[in-house]
């Protein structure tokens, strides 16, 4: 524990670097001259305390020093009071300093220092002892505890004065508790509480409680339990190869978790055993299967358990052909160049030769020529032409045909051809107005 020493405009010997100040000067009341003066002390329990009395003006008058009990403890150099733990620090006409070691809560209190003048003079000090925590410990904590439970844990420190403070952390983050003061004498009793519903996540967790009080300065106090949660467990299957091709082999691992943990795991293909042991090897939590096959194709099972629940993940297992039924690939595929546009003449139509890799059918139609647009806009240039030569050749025709019907109707009475021509359009409207005339 820490000792304790009190500072006076004289100096005196180092006993302690952990004195706490005084708190207030007392000074003895009566004529002016000569008279005491002492300081508050506050010691930590089990530390030491240093008590001191000053006169500044003394006529050779004797200092003496008392316990609450009005027990005289030292009359000058002269000890009254058979305690070992009482000692003398030093003794003059101007100075009587006592130390008190392996101080207690029961050595608090009023001491009185007197001057013994006419009248006797006095001066009192108060000497307060903080009260240490004991060392904080946790209850309540199940082990180990099952996931979904609800729990309280309570944290409890006694023999401290004033009362302590409980703080509670998971991890390194500080959550907030229930504190509960009790007084106990002159001490006091903390309790905190915190409630938890535990899942997965709290397995392995460091709750710590951790009690701080002024007399532990920077050093404070602290229990740690460390949380076990069993729970049931949960599975995932893990696979070596995205798109799996004949004569390959593929690794499954089934990654379970729980606790207590679940060994080992279970494979099935389709609800069944393994059909094909040879090539289908288990090896704790990893089926490996060589040389693929089409026949491998299927479901494959993972199932893990422990006392607390069973779990269970699926892979299905599509094996490719090699090369052609290979998926596309993720990399962009090379520009092709652009075909000769005389080769769309022609009827023709040569097969590729089968690769390896399988383009996306997407990429060449978008980046080659586009024959149904070419093919579209030939066929359109070819109708308009048709239909262009169809109206002249029917035209020329009816102007033909018009030109002979009149001619030959006015030939009968007509001197020449001319006058033939102006006759038949003349009759020709003499029959519409025949025609009109009728209707």
């Amino acid at each position: 524990m820490s000792n304790l020493l009190l500072s006076f405009p004289l100096s005196l010997p180092l006993l302690s670097s952990s004195v706490i100040p005084a708190t207030a000067t007392k000074k003895a009341r009566g004529t002016q001259g000569q008279f005491p003066i002492t300081q508050n002390v506050t010691a930590t329990q089990g530390g030491m305390a240093n008590m001191t009395c000053r006169v500044v003006h003394n006529d050779n008058t004797s200092l003496q020093w008392s316990n609450p009990a009005q027990q005289t403890l030292f009359f000058g150099d002269k000890k009254a009071l058979r305690d070992n733990r009482i000692e003398l620090v030093r003794a003059s006409w101007q100075e009587l300093t006592i130390s008190i070691s392996e101080v207690s809560i029961s050595d608090e209190g009023q001491y009185t220092c007197s001057l013994f003048t006419m009248p006797v003079k006095t001066a009192k000090a108060f000497l307060t002892v903080l009260g240490v925590p004991e060392k904080p410990e946790i209850d309540g904590l199940p082990k180990p505890a099952v996931e979904g439970d609800e729990i309280t844990l309570t944290c409890v420190t006694y023999g401290s004065k004033p009362a302590a403070d409980i703080r509670w952390f998971r991890n390194e983050k500080e959550i907030k508790g229930a504190k509960e003061v009790n007084a106990s004498g002159k001490t006091f009793t903390v309790r905190s509480s915190l409630q938890l519903q535990v899942d997965r996540n709290d397995d392995g967790v460091a709750y710590t409680c951790q009690v701080d009080h002024v007399s532990l300065a920077s050093s404070p106090q602290q229990a740690v339990e460390v949380l076990e949660v069993h729970y049931a467990p949960r599975v995932e299957i893990t696979h070596s190869l995205a798109f799996p091709q004949e004569g390959q082999y593929l690794k499954l691992e089934c990654m379970s978790k729980g606790n207590p943990l679940p060994d080992p795991v279970l494979w099935t293909k389709d609800g069944a055993e393994l059909p094909d042991l040879e090539r289908m090897i288990v090896e704790g939590r990893e089926l490996t299967i060589t040389s693929l096959n089409k026949t491998d194709n299927g479901t494959y099972r993972c199932e893990a358990r422990n006392r607390l629940g069973t779990s269970t993940a699926e892979y299905v297992l599509y094996v490719y052909d090699v090369p052609t039924t290979m998926p596309p690939s993720s990399t962009p595929p090379p520009q092709p160049a652009l075909p000769d546009t005389t080769a769309f003449l022609d009827t023709h139509v040569t097969k590729p030769a089968a690769t390896s890799i399988v383009r996306d059918p997407n990429a060449l139609e978008q980046n080659g020529p586009d024959h149904a647009l070419i093919g579209g806009v030939v066929a359109v240039v070819v109708f308009v032409t048709l239909c262009l030569i169809i109206v002249l050749g029917r035209y020329l025709a009816r102007h033909k045909g018009t030109y002979l019907t009149n001619e030959a109707k006015g030939a009968d009475d007509a001197p020449d051809a001319d006058t033939a021509i102006i006759n038949a359009e003349g009759n020709h409207a003499h029959a519409e107005e025949k025609k009109e005339y009728f209707i």
